[in-house]
């Protein structure tokens, strides 16, 4: 098995419980819940075809529904996100970037790239999955607060996670 596929195995086996477990009961002011299993889709490498990709991205989703009790929310958010994330990569990077194979990272693409990627890839999974949780636009301005404040939480912890493992290699 190569390094990235058991990278990938890992990474699925401990953010997909600890997002039930701990991530799920970690909400600031009513409002802000960290989403920080969307990290295993957003460091998908680039060089993986998009249907793989969107099948990672829904039983990643799946698996957090499962645990979290949301009937399918998560399950789609995470396969919109998985299905935009070259577009996204690619409003950053130019398309030669993606060839090396190297999942987006600081230490690939750059503090500044990566801090635009991410910041756009978490913003749009919060949209997304607060969009899908309300079903409507009855109280808009919650829904705004929540995605805001969940996706600049969902943010901090994610970029931590990956400053961290740059700093390790």
């Amino acid at each position: 098995m190569s390094k990235t596929v058991i990278t990938l195995i890992a990474l699925f086996l401990v953010l997909v419980p600890a997002q039930a477990v701990i991530f799920n009961n970690l909400i600031l002011f009513n409002v802000a819940l960290p989403l920080v299993f969307i990290y295993l889709i957003i460091s998908l490498p680039m060089t993986l075809g998009t249907n793989w990709a969107v099948t990672i991205g829904f039983i990643t989703g799946l698996s957090v529904d499962i645990f979290s009790d949301t009937p399918g929310m998560n399950a789609l958010a995470c396969t919109n996100l998985a299905f935009m994330r070259k577009p996204v990569y690619h409003l950053y990077m130019s398309y030669d970037d993606d060839l090396s194979g190297m999942r987006p990272s600081i230490a690939t693409m750059g503090s500044a790239a990566y801090f635009k990627y991410l910041l756009t890839m978490v913003a749009a999974y919060c949209f997304m999955l607060f969009v899908i949780e309300a079903f409507q636009f009855f109280n808009f301005r919650l829904m705004l607060m929540r995605t805001v404040f969940s996706s600049a939480f969902t943010f901090i912890i994610i970029y931590a996670i990956d400053s961290l493992s740059f700093k390790r290699s």
